[in-house]
């Protein structure tokens, strides 16, 4: 028994240490670890400053190819469930927009070449409005949208 605790200590204490080493050593940064956060297209105020910040354009094109589900009635807009999918082919970015937020865009997926165009995540919607899905394919982007009724606000509501 203590020999078993002993074991899982000295792990322990060897794995915190390489982990301290390569800090120390410069081999393990943030900068190389996190994600790029696109602060200017987040923190717009409105759609087209945010999708021109993120995807460089905000000419849209309707397209029922792009399929957002999200539930007619959401009954706490703090937990919004949405799916995003599409079948075109070729898509680098798929981007969430809340358009009655005040900072409208609420996430942004950047897709590898062999992924499949398919999210789905939870949003926070302050009120009424509709769920934009944008997806970026070469140097077009199309979208789709569904109107969501909240009951109760979840950004501050």
């Amino acid at each position: 028994m203590i020999d078993a605790k002993r074991r899982i200590l000295l792990k322990g204490s060897l794995a915190a240490g390489s982990v301290g080493v390569a800090v120390a050593a410069g081999l393990l940064t943030p900068r190389l670890v996190l994600a790029d956060w696109n602060a200017a297209a987040f923190e717009s105020k409105d759609v087209s400053a945010a999708l021109k910040g993120l995807l460089g354009s905000d000419a849209m094109e309707t397209n029922d190819a792009v399929v957002v589900k999200a539930p007619d009635i959401a009954e706490n807009g703090a937990v919004v469930p949405v799916t995003v999918e599409t079948t075109l082919s070729d898509i680098s970015y798929i981007a969430i927009i809340a358009s009655g937020n005040a900072t409208p865009l609420v996430a942004s997926f950047a897709l590898g070449a062999a992924a499949m165009p398919f999210v789905s995540t939870r949003i926070k919607m302050g009120k009424t409005a509709d769920v934009v899905a944008v997806v970026k394919q070469g140097d077009k982007l199309f979208s789709n949208a569904k109107n969501v009724k909240v009951t109760i606000g979840g950004c501050g509501g």
